[in-house]
């Protein structure tokens, strides 16, 4: 308490700095480590910290023992461990990137909307059917279940294996959350909407039902005309070409799209466009 009493506005304003120092560095090297294995090594870290915390609590002589010993050589176990994160930062540190704007993130949708591109007009040239849905902020489990689990890394060459006919994931949707494929030949909710052009099937009103019952975004590719389509709440925009495709994905998608103009409707973002 009289440390808080000798402080001066100064010290305040400093502690606040140094506070806000810290967390932003920290900040930034969880973003480092993000989707690497340094997650799980620091997690075990973790545990092995708290049960140093509990033998030190209760006086457990011999468990205290043991963790001080691990702990003594812990430095360099962790510069060991952690030498390719660690080289990784030095390296964005040395270009000026490791607090600069996360451009790591960037590069790898890039690939993947170029996987998912690659996929797409390649089902769409030789007229095979397809349903990519893309998770956003509503969560997909439910629909998840009902197919065939993957977790596979995004590639266009497994993409185009699932959707190819008499193959047995070929009926049905594939489910993308994050950066994985989550599952295929999974079932969704048709849309119910009246005013849907009756010539559409079921693929289509599969992709615009997932979209109106969440946030989620679905690529259509239709088996009788190859033709691309994008369903974004509720709506479908039919024959997108491929530049406008991967603008739309990079506005909803991307790690820098803007949370407040995606709750805008999609038909009113459209007319936005098309009127600038």
């Amino acid at each position: 308490m009289n440390y808080f009493a000798n402080l001066t506005w100064q010290d305040y304003i400093k502690d606040i700095i140094d506070i806000l120092i810290v967390t932003y560095i920290i900040y930034h090297l969880i973003l480092l480590v993000r989707g690497t294995r340094a997650i799980q090594l620091l997690k075990g870290t973790l545990i092995l910290v708290a049960v140093w915390a509990v033998s030190t609590l209760f006086d457990l002589y011999t468990l205290k023992w043991l963790m001080n010993q691990m702990f003594t050589f812990g430095v360099l176990a962790v510069f060991i461990i952690f030498q390719p994160e660690l080289r990784r930062a030095l390296e964005q540190l040395g270009r000026g990137k490791l607090f600069g704007r996360n451009t790591a993130d960037e590069e790898e949708f890039g690939k993947r909307i170029g996987e998912i591109i690659k996929a797409v007009n390649y089902l769409s040239r030789r007229k095979i059917g397809a349903l990519i849905v893309f998770e956003r902020n509503t969560g997909l489990n439910e629909y998840t279940e009902s197919g065939i689990p993957m977790q596979s890394m995004i590639s266009s060459e497994l993409l185009i294996n699932i959707f190819i006919p008499n193959t047995p994931l070929h009926d049905g949707a594939v489910i993308i959350q994050g950066q994985r494929i989550a599952a295929a030949a999974c079932y969704l909710p048709l849309s119910e909407n009246p005013f849907i052009s009756k010539e559409l099937g079921t693929r289509h009103r599969a992709g615009i039902g997932i979209s109106e019952v969440g946030d989620a975004i679905s690529v259509v590719v239709s088996e009788e005309t190859g033709q691309i389509s994008l369903a974004i709440d509720g709506q479908i925009v039919r024959d997108i070409n491929e530049e406008s495709l991967i603008s739309k994905l990079y506005e909803e998608l991307g790690p820098n799209s803007s949370q407040k103009d995606k709750r805008r409707p999609f038909w009113k973002k459209k007319e936005a466009d098309n009127n600038g």
